[in-house]
């Protein structure tokens, strides 16, 4: 049996920048002695949840891929020896900026990012167009020391052709880091995700952050991170209110256990859903 042991953290950052950081390096340690051999951080981790208002001082909060927070945790991820997934606030160019995840490796390389493909922009509170341009990296999956790491951030986890590109690009493990509040999106959080798992047949780990925080302070992120198995189980879950560092062993042979239970890569048929590309609302 192959196992992984994974970690995610779920923590309030109404805070700044500096001190995010700090925080989550902290849980990260926690994490490491834990055994982790990789951990994903919250959407946006270094900080509070800023799209709940649409101001353009926080475009201030934007690095580039080199900058500070990055090299911090690479440095973070060669300490402990652990692969390590890092949302942050990107700016690839002046006045261009995206929702990215990176993936460092345990030796603090850098194998690749993501940017969120799907930004919302809905009321009361998620006006992300105004920060975030589409991403345009496509879904890679990424071979690292632990396993094949898939991306979805956030608002992508409601579209099931990024989980289905991402599991037939072969990806094992499929992180969605989020930020998600008490309204309607509770049910879909333990529904989609496992429905992904299910139909593509790899482990899922969702994180939310915990709390309230400014400048959304009308609303609650419930936390409730969790592993899902390929067969839609959750198996270990945090709590809806509490900073926690969640630890969950995943038996990565457990994937050719379902798949070759139910053959849905087999039996699926691509030549006839090519008008799904086509067809519009």
């Amino acid at each position: 049996m192959t196992t992984v042991r994974t970690a995610v953290i779920q923590a309030q950052a109404n805070m700044s920048k500096q001190e995010a950081v700090e925080k989550h390096i902290d849980l990260i340690g926690k994490a490491a002695a834990d055994g982790a051999q990789v951990t994903c951080l919250q959407e946006i981790f270094h900080g509070p949840y800023f799209p709940a208002e649409q101001d353009a001082k926080w475009y201030a909060e934007a690095e580039p891929e080199d900058g500070p927070t990055v090299t911090r945790m690479r440095e973070v991820a060669r300490e402990h020896g652990m692969v390590l997934v890092v949302p942050f606030y990107e700016e690839a160019q002046t006045g261009v900026y995206y929702n990215t995840a990176v993936v460092i490796e345990a030796d603090g390389s850098v194998l690749g990012k993501y940017r969120k493909t799907h930004i919302p922009h809905v009321g009361p509170c998620f006006w992300e167009k105004f920060y975030f341009k589409p991403g345009n990296l496509g879904y890679p999956v990424f071979d690292s020391s632990v396993g094949k790491i898939g991306l979805i951030i956030c608002y992508d986890r409601h579209f099931p052709e990024i989980g289905r590109a991402l599991g037939l690009k072969g990806a094992e493990i499929v992180f969605n880091p989020s930020a998600t509040v008490e309204s309607l999106s509770k049910h879909l959080w333990e529904l989609e995700q496992p429905a992904h798992a299910v139909a593509n047949g790899y482990w899922i780990a969702a994180i939310n952050r915990v709390g309230v925080e400014e400048p959304l302070s009308t609303a609650k992120f419930y936390g409730s991170s969790y592993f899902c198995d390929p067969r839609g189980q959750i198996v270990a879950q945090a709590s809806d209110s509490e900073d926690e560092v969640l630890v969950a062993d995943l038996d990565i042979e457990k994937i050719r256990e379902v798949r070759n239970t139910w053959q849905f890569l087999r039996d699926r048929r691509p030549e006839t859903y090519g008008e799904l590309t086509e067809l519009l609302p």
